[in-house]
C-alpha cells in the first residue's frame, strides 16, 4: 500500500482513537460506491458491540438518523469526490459535530474539501490493487476495530492487505475463461439476476446495478439469498438466468439452500463459489471478510466480457452526466 494511503488511513484513525465515545458507524454513498460500503458494514457487525448502518446519500440526508452528533463516525466515498448527494451528505454530517472520514480517487474534489479527514485511492488502471478502493476501506475498517478494541486478529487482518494483489490477480487468471464462457452465452439475454447474502451481497449488489443496468442496460435485480424464499423464488425457471455467488463467511448456508432450490428449477446459473477462490495464504478466520473483496474483482471480468461480447462498452451512457437530474 502506498505510503500516502496508510498515512491519511493513520490520521483518520487517530482521530477516531481520539473519541472518548462512539454511538453509531454511518457508511454513506451511493452506487457501487455504497455497495463497497457492505462488506465493510459486515466486518463491523461480526466485530463490534458499536451499529454500523449504510445508508444512500440522499436517504441519509432527508432522513437524518436521530443518533447522529458528535458521537458519531460517518465514513463516506465518491470515485470522483463530485456526487453531490454524498457531498452533501458529508457537510450535514460534520455540521451535526460527527467526525467525517471520506474517500475518494480525486484529490481536491469538493467531497475532499467537504471532510474532516480525506482517503485517496486508486483506481481500475493502476497495477497494485491493493491501493484500490475495496483494500483501503478494508485497511481503514481493520485498523479502526485494531484502535477501540484491540485484538492480534486485527493486525493481522491489516497486514493481510498487502497480499491482496496477488490474490486478485491469481483470481482473475482462475475465472478468466468462466468469464468468457459467461459473456458468449449471456450476450443476448434481457434479463439477469444476481444473488448472494452477508459480505458478498455488496458485490453482487453493485453487479446489478452498475454494471448490469448502469453499464449494460441489461434488466436486473440483486435478491438476497435469505429473501429468495420469501417471494422472488417464484420467478425461477427453467429460461431464467441466474448469477448465484456463494460466500465462505457465516450466512454461507442461505447461499447454499437458494442455490439448490434454484438449480431444480433453472437451466441458466452461473455459480461463483467463494470457496474455490485462491486465497494464497489468507489466514482461515479472515478469509471470509477478505473472499467478498475477491468477489467484486471476478465479478468485473464478468462485467468486461459480457460488454464485449454484446459491442457495448461499460463506459457508454444515455443519461448519465449527459443531462441534468
Amino acid at each position: 500500500m502506498k505510503r500516502e494511503h496508510i498515512e491519511q488511513i493513520n490520521a483518520a484513525v487517530e482521530a477516531v482513537k481520539a473519541k472518548k465515545k462512539i454511538n453509531h458507524f454511518y457508511f454513506v454513498a451511493c452506487g457501487g460506491s455504497m455497495a463497497l460500503m457492505m462488506p465493510a458494514q459486515y466486518v463491523m457487525d461480526c466485530e463490534c458491540e458499536i451499529p454500523a448502518t449504510v445508508y444512500t446519500a440522499n436517504e441519509f440526508i432527508h432522513r437524518m438518523p436521530k443518533a447522529l452528533g458528535k458521537d458519531s463516525v460517518v465514513i463516506s466515498c465518491s470515485m470522483q469526490g463530485k456526487t453531490p448527494e454524498t457531498v452533501e451528505a458529508t457537510r450535514l454530517a460534520r455540521e451535526k459535530g460527527a467526525l467525517t472520514i471520506s474517500m475518494s480517487h480525486n484529490v481536491g474534489s469538493p467531497l475532499w474539501e467537504t471532510t474532516q479527514y480525506p482517503i485517496h485511492y486508486d483506481w481500475l488502471e493502476e497495477t497494485d490493487m491493493s491501493n484500490h478502493n475495496h483494500t483501503i476501506l478494508h485497511s481503514l475498517v481493520f485498523n479502526i476495530l485494531n484502535t477501540i478494541q484491540p485484538n492480534e486478529k486485527y493486525e493481522r487482518a491489516c497486514k493481510s492487505i498487502e497480499k491482496m494483489d496477488a490474490i486478485f490477480k491469481a483470481n482473475i487468471e482462475k475465472y478468466a475463461s468462466k468469464a468468457l464462457e459467461f459473456g458468449e452465452n449471456y450476450k443476448r439475454e434481457e434479463i439477469i439476476y444476481t444473488m448472494a447474502s452477508g459480505g458478498s451481497y455488496g458485490p453482487a449488489y453493485s453487479f446489478a446495478i452498475c454494471l448490469l443496468m448502469e453499464m449494460q442496460w441489461v434488466n436486473s435485480n440483486c435478491i438476497h439469498s435469505g429473501e429468495y424464499f420469501h417471494g422472488p423464488f417464484e420467478i425461477t425457471d427453467y429460461d431464467v438466468p441466474f448469477i448465484i455467488v456463494k460466500g465462505i463467511d457465516q450466512t454461507r448456508y442461505l447461499d447454499e439452500r437458494a442455490h439448490k432450490f434454484c438449480e431444480k428449477f433453472s437451466d441458466k446459473i452461473t455459480l461463483i463459489d467463494a470457496a474455490d477462490f485462491d486465497m494464497k495464504d489468507m489466514d482461515e478466520d479472515l478469509k471470509g471478510y477478505f473472499a467478498s473483496l475477491v468477489v467484486g474483482v471476478v465479478l468485473r471480468g464478468y462485467a468486461d466480457a459480457l460488454a464485449d461480447f454484446r459491442g457495448h462498452p461499460l463506459t457508454v451512457r444515455r443519461y448519465m452526466w449527459r443531462m441534468e437530474y
